[in-house]
Order: C-alpha cells, then structure tokens, then sequence
C-alpha cells in the first residue's frame, strides 16, 4: 500500500526539491501552497503525514499543525515541520504546537529522506495500521477482510469503513454529519440517511454473531461503538 504524503509549502522551488525526494522514495505526493489549499485536499484525501513550513502566507504552520492535533480523526497524522528559524526557542515552540519533527532551511535531502521514513515507522510501531481487534472482531486492513469470532465474513466498502472507523473511536458518539465527513469524506456529497442504511447493513452482519448491539443508537445524537455491552 502506498505512502501518502502531504507537502504545504508556498515557495514552488522548494516544493518541487522535496516533492522529487519524496517520490524518488516511492511516496505519493499531494501539494498545496497554504493551510486553506491543504484542509481542502485533505477533505478528499487523507494523507499518512503531512510535511508543512512555518512561514506561509494567511495561517502559519504552527497554527495549522495546531488545528491538525486537535482535531479528532486528523491529530493521529504524523507531521514534520520546516522553517528557517534556527533559535532553540523556534524549534520548541514548533514542537510544542504538536509538530513531530523540526527541519531546519535549507534542508538535507538525504536526511529529510531519512526523517520522513523515521516518523512512518514510528506511527506503524506504536499503532499497528493493519489489524483492528475487538470483542470478537477481527479487521484486516491490508486485505479488506473482516473475521468474526474466528469466522471470515463478507462485508462491503462502506460497512468496512464504518467499522474500521469504529473500531479505532470506541466509547463516543458521533453524529450522522460527523460520520460523512470521517467516513466518505467532507468533500463528498451523501444524504445523511446514508449513514442509516448502512448501519443497518453493518448491523445485520454482526447480528449472527451477536454483535451488533456494539454499535449503539444515542437518540437525538447519533451512534456509539461500546464493548461495555457485551
């Protein structure tokens, strides 16, 4: 499976360096020149990190780093940041913003090349992105299966990125609107009564195995995934 990689940097010359070193790395590069062109790629595409600089015309990197963290879904997305600040102050305060690495202009191609490979196998050792597990429920992200108590079962694009979703934000509720954005994407367009017709699709599925009361109803709300009621 291929590496995404997001690039926000506003000058095209530095950019261009870094996306050639990226893809010579075999990575799939998405570009954009500010924090407003990248929250708009990011609407249709999740990257698997996100390389932005500091100094960039309307909102700063620090900022959008900032925002990236805390949003819910967005703040597990690995991000380096890269300024020509060189005073110990700037790299704290970039760290301190949520930033996971710190590269200083101009940049070592080779130790670039070196971090970003560091940063991917850091996320993929501490959260492991090709099995989800719980109560029962096996998800096999690398070949789309799903295993129920032991038992291979077949389930859809839809069901699976709703469980896979799910499975990694147990114990809250989230609403319909929420769901479309995480699931399908802010950049498309789908009624919120989609989101009933496959649950209700993803709940026939667990329901031989007693499993479909884990996606729980918040009336008023939306819907909860909880082991708690099993």
């Amino acid at each position: 499976m291929s590496v995404t990689i997001l690039l926000v940097e506003d000058e095209v010359a530095i950019r261009e360096m870094l996306r050639y070193a990226l893809e010579r790395q075999n990575y799939q590069v998405i570009e954009a020149g500010d924090a407003t062109q990248a929250r708009q790629m990011m609407m249709t595409q999740r990257p698997d990190l996100i390389v932005v600089d500091w100094m960039m015309p309307g909102e700063s990197g620090v900022e959008f780093i900032r925002q990236i963290k805390r949003d819910q879904v967005l703040s597990e997305i690995p991000c380096m940041m890269l300024t020509a600040r060189v005073e110990e102050t700037d790299k704290v305060n970039g760290l301190d913003s949520g930033a996971d690495d710190y590269m200083v202009k101009p940049v070592a191609i080779r130790e670039f090349q070196a971090r970003i490979k560091a940063l991917l196998r850091r996320v993929k050792h501490s959260n492991d992105p090709q099995i989800l597990q719980s109560v029962g429920i096996k998800l096999n992200l690398a070949i789309h299966q799903l295993t129920l108590d032991g038992q291979r079962v077949s389930i859809g694009a839809s069901e699976f990125n709703l469980l896979k979703f799910f499975l990694s934000h147990k114990n809250k509720v989230y609403s319909r609107s929420q769901l479309l954005d995480y699931v399908w994407g802010q950049g498309v367009f789908v009624e919120e009564r989609t989101v009933d017709v496959h649950m209700l699709r993803l709940r026939k599925i667990l329901k031989p195995f007693a499993k479909d009361k884990l996606i729980q109803t918040i009336r008023g709300m939306g819907y909860m995934f909880s082991e708690d009621v099993v």
